[in-house]
């Protein structure tokens, strides 16, 4: 993917959006020093050029129940490399990534170098449901041949902002 010409003005733009996604056009060009029509456009070509991939509401897990967060680290069988598995065409990886999408617990999925093909980010209620997560689901898929799991004791940090340099 080609990288977006970004200027000073587009950076602030950006930072604006990420601190308060639901300013308005005309808060935000005030605050670039902009009239609203060109601060309109430009928030518009961030748009559609996929800079700016949407508008979200954060919630907060613990107000929601969701208070047992965990890492686990997830090891797929590697029978034939990518070579496909025992369900057809598609490769262990295949079918795992599919089976994640389905699976509401997992909120971020990543392919990881190292020991392990996959790192999971795991929102629950408690270790109950944690328990029957992986019972049920993450150690009944046939690609996993391995689990490892961090509990998160403490947050001290989190943010969906991308440093704008």
């Amino acid at each position: 993917m080609a990288k977006v010409e970004i200027d000073a003005i587009d950076r602030r733009i950006l930072a604006i959006l990420q601190e308060n996604g639901r300013l308005s056009n005309q808060e935000i060009a005030e605050r670039v020093n902009l009239s609203p029509s060109p601060c309109l456009r430009r928030i518009r070509r961030l748009e559609e050029s996929g800079v700016i991939r949407g508008y979200v509401a954060l919630l907060d897990a613990q107000h929601l129940g969701l208070g047992l967060l965990a890492y686990v680290n997830v090891r797929l069988e590697k029978r034939g490399g990518s070579a496909p598995s025992p369900r057809g065409d598609a490769t262990h990886a295949d079918l795992f990534r599919a089976a994640v999408q389905a699976w509401p617990e997992v909120v971020a999925c990543h392919a990881m170098t190292g020991d392990m093909d996959y790192l999971l980010r795991v929102q629950v209620e408690d270790m109950a449901h944690f328990s029957r997560f992986v019972q049920d689901q993450l150690l009944h898929h046939p690609s996993v041949i391995d689990v490892k799991t961090s509990f998160a004791l403490e947050k001290f940090k989190e943010t969906t902002a991308l440093p704008i340099l």
